[in-house]
């Protein structure tokens, strides 16, 4: 049994949390759930005055942000050296058809929308929040089969590249466009 049983909740900076509470339910439609304001960091006892909001992702899921008014203005949400697409939060929507509907949403209040891009075990799209959080909603399409053809390839596939650092071609017809496990 894994000592861990779920994510509490994932936290970020924002840029403004009131801002930040909106945006999410409006094109998101989170609920804020719970708002933290302290003068001091409880596990440093640093003096930071700061807000910590809390929005409702469903299934039980937390995504949590940062307001800190004392510190230098957010440049980039990541690393230098880390390539702007990598470092997202996926979030699930039941449909490719809600994903669309929130797509159509946010393009229509002028903001730049990624995709639809087919990863053939779910479709998705790519966009940034206020605080230029990339973010992705991603509608599951996988099949049993799919799950199946991964599941049995999945350590070959990580020794391969442990080995080679190139993609090992185990599920190529992942990307071929046929979409269907040989």
């Amino acid at each position: 049994m894994s000592l861990v049983r779920g994510v509490h909740h994932v936290a970020y900076r924002c840029k403004n949390a009131k801002q930040t509470v909106e945006w999410y339910k409006k094109y998101l439609d989170m609920d804020f759930i719970l708002a933290i304001a302290e003068n001091q960091v409880p596990s440093t006892k640093e003096p930071d005055p700061y807000m910590h909001i809390f929005l409702d992702v469903g299934g039980g899921n937390i995504l949590a942000f940062f307001e800190l008014p004392t510190k230098p203005e957010m440049i980039a949400p990541s690393d230098a050296n880390t390539p702007a697409w990598t470092q997202h939060l996926a979030l699930k929507v039941d449909s490719v058809e809600a994903m669309m509907a929130a797509k159509a949403r946010m393009e229509a209040d002028g903001i730049q929308v990624v995709g639809p891009t087919d990863h053939t075990l779910f479709q998705s799209i790519y966009f940034r929040d206020p605080s230029g959080h990339r973010l992705e909603l991603a509608a599951d399409t996988t099949t049993p089969q799919m799950s199946a053809a991964l599941e049995q390839v999945k350590w070959d596939m990580l020794d391969e590249w442990d080995r080679t650092k190139q993609a090992p071609q185990h599920a190529r017809w992942m990307h071929d466009g046929s979409g269907t496990p040989t």
